[in-house]
């Protein structure tokens, strides 16, 4: 599986919802497809003024240090269609966005790399997160 060994995943209905018309869209690579399915279906499901703040949602912004370097660098997750790697917005069908989804704060994200290996960082901080904004619908 594509993100074994992960922490147990809290997931919007709503950001379910959407997610799951996304995937009925080509567009992401099967891999990435199926492991992002997998992962919406086994997340623990909760309300969007029920999620704690401490939760990546869509639209969340992350402070995270590379498992390797200790590098700093913020992240926004976002949906394909605003996805631009180089401004910092990634995609939840990207193998970094799917890495964070639903993870909370001091978990460390896992994803495949392209040659095979496997990178990480730690979540650090959540700087922005639409729900704790009182944000419901972004």
């Amino acid at each position: 599986m594509f993100f074994s060994n992960q922490p147990a995943r809290l997931l919007t209905e709503l950001d379910h919802i959407r997610i799951s018309k996304l995937l009925q869209r080509p567009g992401a690579s099967p891999q990435t497809q199926a492991a992002v399915d997998d992962l919406i279906h086994s997340a623990e499901l909760i309300s969007s003024y029920q999620v704690p703040a401490n939760v990546v949602t869509m639209y969340s912004q992350v402070l995270m240090a590379d498992g390797h370097t200790g590098e700093q660098r913020k992240l926004t997750l976002c949906y394909p269609h605003d996805a631009d790697p180089a401004a910092g917005f990634v995609s939840v069908l990207s193998p970094v966005g799917a890495g964070l989804l639903g993870l909370k704060m001091g978990d460390t994200a896992r994803w495949p790399t392209p040659d095979g290996g496997t990178a990480t960082a730690k979540i650090v901080e959540i700087l922005f997160q639409p729900e704790e904004s009182g944000d419901y619908l972004l």
